[in-house]
């Protein structure tokens, strides 16, 4: 007697083998492709901490200086490596749609999924080389570091299911998500502390979510972190899954167009 999948064992069958895909494609599609996965964060922690070394800045918000900067880099990429390669997972993965099991939203979760891992490896291999360095890289508060980095997360999975689509149904679309990672990297806090910036425009950049989910973070390390008073956890959460559920209404409404490109 033939066996019949149900649709849960099929979607969960898709997932594996769509991991699976990702994860030699990401890691080994290209020379030393695992090595770049680990150096690209490394020399940015490493350039910016010497900065910060040559002119003599020694703690920023009440914590080390190098550490500030590794959880601020590390949160960042976070957000925007999700963010960034769930958004290119469609385009990427288009030939697989040619099987009926496979829908563009399941090469975006596959990705996001990938990234998470990931980007968990880099991070314990960065501050197992900081606490080796002689930094104090233990979270106080472990469970409050998990919840900021899944905020951080889940805002960068929702961005890529809403930017997938957008990349899809408009080429130009494109070209302005890739702008707008730019100055992320400045407004998020991740190389100058924001509790520097005076009011009002202090409040302008906490409505970016990017910057809770990097105050929190730090917070989580270091309890005696001056973080600013407008953190707020729930902000980056609710942001997050306004995200995804936006994104996840656009991959149903827009998925035999999508497959159909």
């Amino acid at each position: 007697m033939q066996s019949t999948r149900s649709p849960l064992q099929i979607t969960l069958a898709v997932w594996h083998a769509l991991l699976l895909r990702e994860s030699l494609s990401r890691l080994f599609h290209r020379r030393a492709a695992w090595a770049w996965l680990l150096v690209e964060p490394a020399m940015h922690i490493g350039f910016m901490v010497l900065v910060f070394t040559v002119i003599r800045v020694r703690s920023i918000g009440g914590i080390d200086t190098a550490v500030w900067l590794i959880l601020g880099f590390l949160g960042f990429f976070l957000f925007r490596r999700t963010a960034v390669q769930c958004s290119n997972a469609i385009n990427a993965n288009r030939s697989l749609f040619a099987y009926r099991q496979v829908k563009p939203v399941d090469t975006v979760l596959a990705r996001g999924v990938l990234e998470a891992l990931l980007l968990l490896l880099i991070a314990l291999l960065i501050l197992a080389a900081a606490g080796l360095w002689g930094l104090r890289v233990l979270p106080h508060a472990p469970l409050a570091v998990i919840e900021a980095a899944a905020g951080l997360w889940l805002l960068g999975l929702g961005f890529g299911l809403v930017a997938s689509v957008a990349r899809e149904m408009v080429d130009e679309l494109g070209n302005v998500i890739d702008i707008l990672m730019l100055p992320m990297y400045l407004l998020s806090g991740v190389i100058f502390p924001i509790a520097a910036v005076p009011l009002p425009y202090r409040e302008w950049l906490m409505y970016n979510p990017v910057a809770h989910g990097l105050e929190a973070l730090r917070l989580g390390f270091a309890p005696y972190y001056h973080a600013v008073p407008e953190l707020n956890l729930a902000y980056l959460h609710g942001f997050a899954l306004v995200l995804l559920f936006f994104g996840l209404a656009l991959q149903v409404r827009f998925q035999r167009r999508l497959i159909a490109q």
